[in-house]
């Protein structure tokens, strides 16, 4: 008579293990890193220190222009960034997007004070509470510029004045 006998394997309890599709996931992650890499401007490379390895191999991704060598010099530098510690990288990164954003929402935010200006004589008065340092003589004077220039259909001259004017106020 045969028994069944049922053999349990102890797992090992190691810790330390990571799985497969986390293998990738990160493998993925250090390459959209890389990517991001690319497209920065040369001064941006610069300040990230990058191993010399990985900074060839994105100076090398620049200068390509076929899209198959684009791809797998791509592949190459996330292959690379698996040796190389990203949250530094990324941090930085992340650093420079908030930025931008924090510049664009200024721009916004002038653009809507410009335009505001431009229909609204009231919002002259709510400008100069917030800009104390406003020449409201010239801005008047820009304004008047900037309408007789949209009702004669010529090119904004003045409207890009009158910005010029409000960015160098937010900027003092």
């Amino acid at each position: 008579m045969v028994r069944d006998r049922i053999v349990v394997y102890e797992q090992d309890q190691d810790d330390d293990f990571i799985s497969k599709s986390q293998i990738k996931r990160e493998a993925e992650a250090a390459q959209v890193i890389g990517e991001r890499l690319i497209a920065l401007r040369q001064e941006q490379i610069e300040q990230l220190d990058l191993p010399e390895k990985l900074y060839d191999a994105v100076m090398e991704a620049r200068r390509l222009t076929s899209n198959g060598a684009i791809r797998r010099q791509k592949q190459y530098i996330g292959k690379i960034m698996r040796n190389v510690e990203l949250e530094p990288i990324q941090t930085k990164l992340d650093d420079w997007d908030g930025s931008n954003r924090a510049d664009a929402a200024k721009f916004h935010q002038l653009e809507r004070w410009r335009d505001r200006v431009l229909v609204d004589d009231n919002a002259i008065g709510e400008l100069m509470q917030e800009y104390p340092a406003l020449d409201v003589q010239h801005l008047r004077t820009l304004i008047r510029n900037a309408r007789k220039e949209q009702a004669a259909g010529k090119p904004p001259k003045s409207n890009r004045e009158i910005f010029k004017l409000l960015r160098a106020l937010a900027e003092s």
